[in-house]
């Protein structure tokens, strides 16, 4: 035995799992935080007090939950992940009967010393369950009919309740994630291309209605439809937000206005400026050198989850990893299309720099799971 093994098998387990991490997503996590605080720091006009420093406690809780969740054995929740569904599932049935009401949608519930989005948690719940699901079951059954049938049940339950809250943007991030565990679980490819043309017909159904007998939707829901293909049909109302997004983006240039010297969110043009169109913000003070160099970031934490994710050859640990990163590509790509008008706007954060205790607590727990299938991943021998 050399000196190097001795000295390795002399180190405490606790220990060896630290050393273990993929420390460049958590190096990547705290950078990217570190802009969100900045960027807090300067829509508040210099208070630090008023969103900065709550973000940064936040982030300092989920940073040890990242760490705990990180030293647990990925079996561990692998075997406790349908309780976990059925609890997510139960806190979002208690939304609909307990919930706390803000800005026109019930989506919290008010546990004294602190608000809980159970939609938050069911995001990464999903892809825990069905991570697991897809590792239970044979891959030769992974395309037939029936057990098909069953991950579709468990996305479509918590989508539709969340559905009800109203929360659109929170449905599609269930969809759409759902939909990619069950795509890199081995699904056939004809049972996506099946739903798209579905969802395509269903559209263009919805545009031939309009002004029948049989129209679809109500006549306020195909305005706001004329408002998001042309924002300049009603630039103080419906179009205002997109309109102002667009504003303060372009106003940036290639290397911004300079820190805390936008003008959009200083003076109040650009709304929800602390949450989910702070990506403006970055973009006025800092242009398209700071947009593109966040986006870098995230597409280097997007890579060391890939990586990780493959190169994993537990299959529960492999699609948890894949999963959670698609779900955190789903989160910071439909933001920045939201403010750009590319989608319409639907209300999801950009990730780990808006405001918001649920969404960053829940994204760093997601990242603790993806840990401890990467510590605990299984050894070359």
């Amino acid at each position: 035995m050399s000196y190097l093994e001795y000295n390795l098998k002399t180190v405490p387990t606790g220990f060896k799992k630290v050393l273990a991490l993929n420390w460049p997503i958590i190096f990547l996590l705290i950078i990217i935080s570190s802009i969100g605080f900045a960027m807090l720091y300067s829509v508040s006009g210099g208070v630090i007090e008023r969103w900065a420093q709550p973000q940064m406690q936040r982030f300092f809780v989920g940073m040890i939950i990242l760490f705990i969740v990180a030293m647990v054995p990925s079996w561990f929740w692998r075997n406790i992940s349908f309780i976990t569904y059925i609890l997510g599932v139960s806190l979002l049935f208690s939304v609909e009967l307990f919930g706390v009401k803000g800005m026109g949608a019930q989506r919290w519930l008010d546990f004294g010393f602190f608000r809980l989005q159970p939609s938050e948690l069911m995001k990464i719940t999903l892809v825990l369950v069905l991570a697991a699901y897809y590792d239970w079951l044979p891959q030769k059954r992974t395309s037939q009919p029936i057990w098909v049938t069953i991950p579709l049940i468990m996305i479509a339950l918590p989508a539709f309740l969340v559905l009800r809250q109203p929360d659109l943007g929170t449905t599609l991030l269930l969809i759409i994630g759902g939909g990619a565990v069950m795509f890199l679980a081995g699904v056939h490819w004809a049972y996506f291309i099946t739903i798209i043309s579905s969802g395509l017909s269903l559209g263009f159904a919805v545009f031939q209605s309009r002004g029948s007998t049989w129209q679809l939707l109500k006549d306020y829901q195909y305005n706001r439809i004329d408002t998001f293909l042309d924002p300049s049909r009603d630039p103080l109302g419906t179009g205002y937000h997109i309109t102002q997004a667009k504003i303060a983006l372009g106003s940036g240039g290639w290397t911004g206005r300079g820190f805390m010297q936008g003008t959009q969110s200083r003076l109040n043009f650009l709304p929800e400026k602390h949450t989910d169109f702070i990506f403006t913000t970055i973009s006025e003070e800092f242009g398209f050198v700071g947009s593109i160099t966040l986006l870098t970031l995230y597409l280097a934490v997007l890579f060391f989850c890939t990586l990780s994710g493959l190169s994993n050859k537990d299959r529960f640990a492999s699609l948890l990893t894949l999963g959670i990163g698609s779900t955190f590509f789903l989160f910071f790509a439909i933001n920045m299309a939201m403010v750009m008008g590319l989608v319409p706007v639907v209300g999801v954060p950009l990730p780990l720099v808006s405001y918001g205790g649920s969404a960053m607590l829940v994204l760093l727990l997601g990242f603790g799971l993806m840990q401890s299938a990467h510590v605990h991943r299984p050894q070359s021998k």
